[in-house]
């Protein structure tokens, strides 16, 4: 998630701006810049790389004023460049602005205004907003932010000045968070609370669709369709730095665990045609007809991304009905793959610098095959190096323990396997729509979930002195059984294993006595009475099971100890909101065991080695 710092008082801005941004490196960036006006002009400095790369450019030929606006980007529209760096310009250069979020219609606004004869610089989406307020601008800066964000789509916060009204910075919150520091003779804009926490500890937490205005004096917020003042209330922060980079959790993992809602969305946003109900990728060259050609399908991942390529074999196979084998990414090259017409590989990688899984897209690549990237950095090798990517747009991950990037990577399957279906004509259209409609209701019923995430707790404290502990499932909840297998093992450190539950009695039943605890998935509807038939197996030798079904599955109830429930969905968007009871547990375990849970022993976050 990018950054965003704005300033506005009596003091130099240059170096609150660069130290606020310093602050939210922790969010992940690629690049970084600073706008600043001295009361007449805007000066810009901008770079990729490290605030380093900035702050040296500064000492070089640093800027003069006491207003300004500053950004850290994470790549999603364009590579890591410095012109695709924050923050913008239109022509002129007198209006400047920096932007997180993604807008969704940006193609079609940027085709108008080439047409209209402007120039663009970058290949980014947020560009075209800072072109479409100079051409609206007719000497009313709030009026103009106004109409430019009634012809944009998405999701957007925006921190922006002109030279026009060099005594106010307006910012903006659409879907994206932003808040509004309050001093004394001076004010503050921030993505997050760390950028301002050493100026003040007094914010306003602007809410979707406020406008604020800033003053070196005042701060005066509206909403985005008036232009009546309205109140919000003045919070006071009493977190340390350390917590407010953490949004107040106690741990990074927890903190990207709650911001799965947000990541769905953003791996959503702009891929949704809700009026011809059907899903669309503005900057995919597999076209409808490319994909229509494509006969096989190779998915090629590590660790937990595997665990979401099968899920996407699970998808494409059952919507588009097209074949899928999912590998191992250290595997892939040994085992002599054979690669026939029409194949496409689909890497997938969180950080898309996954050493084995880059050296198996390049044996693909070598074997004739189309190469798609499923990644959540732009830039990256694997994106490079793909013939096309598909980015999540999660935000970056901090904790080694990957959440958000496991259920965007779902995401961008479920996407996925829809388009295909629409190029290879196996998915009728009411169908399709009401499977578009499931999609879009997947964020706010993994809230639903975190919001009963207490629940969860109890059985987390009550294994954390196991030893072993066993994950069963059918179908789909077989491969998140192993993905909640992995995490436990990850970050508590506690042995397990998640087996098909219809091969326990294939020799694995040999493994149950009394007292093992099994946490069990079933919430495939055609599977469920053989999953009870399975639970039943596993109880009559002793084991004590957590079963985790859809709300409404009352039979459950009693062939289980616990039973954990999620919303109701479409069985294959099940993996979603099944996965989060799992990542809780494996989160409150290791926090019960006192250990270092986003930093986990002998393991790091992107596993550049084969």
């Amino acid at each position: 998630m990018c950054g965003i710092m704005g300033y506005i008082g009596n003091r130099e801005a240059q170096p609150i701006l660069i130290n606020g941004l310093r602050k939210l490196e922790y969010r992940g960036y690629d690049s970084a810049g600073i706008a600043i006006c001295d009361g007449a002009t805007i000066g810009i400095r901008k770079a990729k790389g490290r605030i380093d790369v900035l702050e040296s450019q500064t000492q070089k030929s640093g800027l003069q004023g006491s207003i300004g606006i500053g950004h850290t980007r994470w790549a999603t529209h364009g590579r890591p460049s410095d012109e695709n760096s924050h923050p913008h310009f239109d022509q002129s250069g007198k209006f400047s602005i920096v932007h997180n979020g993604i807008i969704e219609n940006y193609l079609d606004l940027k085709q108008e205004l080439i047409e209209k004869g402007v120039t663009f610089t970058s290949e980014t989406d947020t560009e075209v907003i800072v072109h479409l307020l100079a051409q609206e601008y007719d000497n009313n800066l709030v009026a103009a932010v106004q109409k430019v964000a009634g012809k944009i789509r998405g999701a957007f916060a925006l921190g922006v000045m002109t030279e026009h009204e060099p005594d106010k910075l307006i910012a903006v919150r659409m879907a994206s968070p932003l808040i509004i520091g309050v001093g004394e003779n001076e004010n503050f804009i921030g993505s997050d609370i760390p950028a301002i926490l050493e100026h003040t500890r007094d914010v306003y937490v602007l809410e979707d669709g406020d406008l604020a205005i800033l003053t070196k004096d005042s701060v005066h917020v509206m909403r985005l369709d008036t232009t009546e003042p309205i109140e919000r209330e003045l919070v006071r922060i009493e977190w340390d730095k350390e917590q407010a980079e953490k949004d107040g959790f106690a741990h990074y993992m927890q903190k990207e665990i709650y911001e799965q809602p947000r990541a769905l969305r953003n791996t959503m946003t702009g891929r949704i045609d809700t009026t011809e109900q059907k899903v669309i990728f503005p900057t995919l060259q597999l076209s409808e007809a490319s994909a229509k050609r494509v006969e096989k399908i190779y998915i090629v991942a590590c660790g937990t991304a595997y665990h979401a390529g099968l899920i996407g074999k699970h998808v494409i196979e059952r919507l588009a009905q097209i074949p899928v084998e999912v590998d191992v990414a250290s595997e892939f090259r040994y085992r002599r793959p054979l690669f026939q017409p029409n194949t496409l590989t689909i890497a997938v990688s969180q950080s898309g610098e996954t050493a084995d899984t880059l050296a198996a897209m390049r044996e693909a690549k070598r074997n004739g095959s189309a190469v798609l990237a499923i990644t959540n950095v732009v830039g990256s090798s694997i994106a490079r190096d793909a013939d096309d990517v598909i980015t999540t747009n999660a935000g970056p991950e901090i904790a080694v323990a990957s959440t958000k990037a496991y259920t965007s990577q779902l995401i961008a399957f479920y996407l996925l396997g829809i388009y295909l279906a629409q190029a290879k004509g196996t998915l009728d259209a009411d169908t399709r729509a009401s499977l578009l409609q499931q999609l879009t209701a997947l964020p706010d019923q993994v809230d639903h979930i975190l919001q009963h995430a207490d629940e969860i707790r109890h059985f987390a404290e009550s294994i954390k002195d196991e030893q072993h502990l066993f994950f069963i499932g059918r179908g789909l909840d077989h491969a998140v059984s192993m993905e909640g297998s992995l995490k436990l093992k990850e970050i508590s450190y506690i042995h397990s294993e998640a087996y098909a539950a219809g091969e326990l009695k294939h020799g694995t039943l040999a493994l149950i006595e009394e007292g093992t605890r099994v946490i069990a998935l079933a919430t495939q509807d055609e599977l469920h009475e053989k999953m009870i038939s399975n639970i039943t197996e596993v109880k009559a030798r002793g084991a004590k099971v957590l079963g985790i079904t859809l709300d409404g599955h009352v039979e459950l109830h009693r062939s289980v100890d616990d039973v954990c429930l999620i919303p109701q969905t479409d069985a294959l968007f099940t993996s979603v909101l099944g996965v989060i009871p799992l990542q809780l547990i494996s989160y409150y375990t290791s926090v019960a065991l006192g250990n270092d849970v986003d930093r986990p022993r002998n393991l790091a976050k992107s596993v550049t080695v084969e």
